[in-house]
């Protein structure tokens, strides 16, 4: 009988293993990068305002136009969680930003900005417009993590209400915010007003997280 038992066990174990083998379990694939922009024009994005964007060399430039007031290039698709990758340049005054889960009238944005400046002047941290302002800053420790007139790699992720910045591969900021969590929107660049400015952008592209 104890024969018996460990022949139907040994068989059943072999019958498992074949089933395994011949019918694995499907793995998913991790969702791929959906690049924003091609290199040639202006395609499934929106101008805002005066100020001038153009492509040159196969990059996105953003320049300050006669009215030196705030302008905004934003993307016709919304987006909600996601994993956003681009590089910038920061020619002349490079104070700009890049923009997610906003909406756009006008000049007037609301949503949360990622913050491209100059040293000193917080990249990498989250400004809510028209809303609390400052939401965090990275530590000025961190401020060394920009280089000057050199391309930058940025990378925003922003997972239900959890955000996250990197700046060169260096985390910048790391929080939770609950009125971020419950919205949705367009990313977008931003030229500040002022006048001078000019930031030479590529490589844009994102990851829709489930």
């Amino acid at each position: 009988m104890k024969h018996q038992l460990k022949f139907i066990l040994s068989l059943s174990i072999l019958t498992l293993i074949f089933i395994a083998c011949k019918f694995p379990q499907k793995t998913t694939a991790e969702t791929p990068y959906i690049s924003l922009f091609n290199g040639k024009d202006l395609s499934n994005w929106i101008i805002y305002g005066t100020e001038k964007w153009y492509v040159e060399n196969e990059e996105l430039v953003c320049e300050s136009g006669p009215d030196k007031q705030y302008g905004y290039l934003g993307t016709e698709m919304t987006f909600k969680n996601m994993d956003l990758y681009l590089e910038f340049k920061q020619e002349a005054d490079g104070n700009s930003g890049v923009f997610f889960r906003s909406s756009i009238e006008g000049t007037k944005i609301s949503g949360w900005q990622t913050e491209v400046a100059p040293m000193g002047k917080h990249t990498g941290g989250i400004y809510e417009s028209y809303g609390r302002g400052w939401l965090i800053k990275p530590d000025a420790s961190l401020d060394n993590a920009l280089k000057p007139n050199k391309w930058n790699e940025m990378r925003i992720k922003v997972d239900g209400d959890h955000v996250t910045t990197w700046l060169n591969g260096q985390k910048m900021v790391d929080f939770v915010d609950e009125k971020i969590g419950q919205a949705e929107g367009q990313i977008a660049l931003q030229i500040h007003d002022g006048g001078g400015i000019k930031v030479r952008w590529r490589n844009i592209r994102v990851q829709i997280l489930d």
